[in-house]
């Protein structure tokens, strides 16, 4: 093996390849295949792309399934503290040691061809999951869809979640832009869940075209309020008397639905009992997620336009008697004056954090955009994350709320520190 902890491969695993991000699927096919993986895999496959709600949705599927006794690897990206809450099985990342296995085969069999980081995650996942027998598997796409490694895998159902804009650098500008490259996991004969209440017209149109089994939400399927909670229409079935999703706000009703309806098309509905034991043991880190204390903070990974607007309704929904304190830190290359829009109205002092890393956005210039369009707010800029969240709780009295929110890695770090 040619390292000996997880933290060395990954760290090189960072230098293999000529750029960080390089989309396209050519790499990846031909290192799956040199591991024996020409054909599918043997257990069914839901991926699920989409602009927000990605890591809901297979949050979702995973406890459902895993409800009904099966064994269900998910993977996902970015992870927020440890590398290993990338691939799980039965919610549970899985240890350095089988990781550093599939790493290993994937490094011997990939000959001279070289992998990015994400490259590498993916194949290691399905190895990981192969080696433990999983029953089914559930695949967050990275960005985007065709060009995805997550796409060298046939789906045997595909969700698209909300398709807003983001990554506009590979994806292109528009919804419609996006929504094409978004569509590009579909599959002719292959049910596509378009989870999107307002979808691109560019991504039921292509679902037409390739002859994907099309089910959208609010037509084919949808989470309907009932009395005592909500129930799930599908298609040929109905399940009632569902809990409320302990993952806060309306939109996750969406995203369970979404969930189920995948399950349902692929034959892996489970009995109402599990249904509704899924819907309420489903656990995510960072999304509304609520830390007590005498002032609560909400961590939320909030990073775009979309996801900023739905926090922002979620918060306008859950008033708190005193102030809304914002602690954010967003990468350089997404749109800082869309995000702050979404959210100028809801904060009264805003602690702004340097992210670190390359792509790192500037807290400087965070501050000029916040100053710019939240006219009434106070705006501090701090060094890194940790000293702004120590700063707003200095500042707090009784009745505040504190919201972190940005990135993964603006999560992540409060995480870490254990805050």
């Amino acid at each position: 093996m040619r390292y000996d902890t997880l933290a060395e491969w990954l760290a090189w695993q960072e230098t293999v390849h000529p750029v960080e991000m390089d989309l396209g699927l050519s790499r990846t096919r031909l290192v799956h295949e040199a591991l024996g993986g020409g054909g599918p895999p043997p257990f069914p496959v839901v991926t699920v792309a989409g602009t927000n709600g990605k890591g809901s949705t297979v949050a979702f599927a995973q406890a459902l399934l895993t409800a009904a006794g099966a064994r269900t690897g998910t993977y996902t990206s970015p992870h927020l503290v440890d590398y290993n809450e990338r691939i799980r099985i039965d919610g549970e990342p899985v240890p350095d040691a089988a990781i550093m296995t599939a790493f290993d085969r994937i490094d011997r069999a990939r000959g001279g061809v070289t992998l990015t980081y994400f490259e590498f995650g993916t194949l290691a996942a399905i190895d990981v999951f192969r080696a433990a027998g999983v029953d089914a598997a559930v695949l967050e796409v990275g960005i985007g869809g065709r060009l995805d490694a997550v796409n060298v895998f046939d789906a045997d159902a595909a969700v698209v979640t909300p398709v807003d804009i983001d990554h506009v650098h590979w994806l292109g500008p528009d919804r419609e832009s996006i929504g094409r490259e978004k569509a590009g996991i579909f599959r002719p004969g292959r049910p596509a869940v378009i989870a999107d209440r307002d979808p691109p017209a560019s991504l039921v149109a292509e679902a037409e075209r390739i002859g994907a089994r099309c089910l959208r939400l609010g037509r084919d399927f949808d989470a309907v309020p009932a009395s005592g909670g909500w129930c799930w229409q599908g298609p040929e079935r109905r399940v009632g008397t569902l809990p409320a999703p302990p993952l806060t706000g309306r939109f996750q009703l969406d995203n369970a639905a979404s969930a189920l309806m995948a399950l349902d098309a692929i034959g892996r509905l489970p009995e109402p009992a599990a249904v509704r034991r899924g819907i309420a043991g489903t656990r995510l880190a960072g999304r509304f997620q609520v830390l007590p204390g005498e002032v609560p903070v909400v961590l939320d990974i909030a990073h775009n336009p979309h996801a900023a607007r739905s926090l922002a309704a979620t918060l306008r929904s859950s008033r708190t008697p005193g102030r809304e304190i914002a602690v954010a830190g967003l990468l350089e290359d997404k749109d800082a004056a869309g995000v702050v829009d979404a959210m100028a109205d809801v904060f009264d002092r805003w602690y702004l954090a340097q992210q670190a890393g390359e792509r790192g956005g500037s807290a400087e210039a965070l501050a000029r955009t916040v100053r710019g369009r939240a006219r009434n707010a106070t705006v501090e800029v701090c060094g890194d994350v940790p000293s702004a969240l120590r700063r707003a709780r200095a500042a707090v009295r009784s009745g505040d709320r504190i919201v972190v929110f940005g990135s993964c890695y603006t999560v992540g770090e409060v995480l870490a520190a254990g805050s």
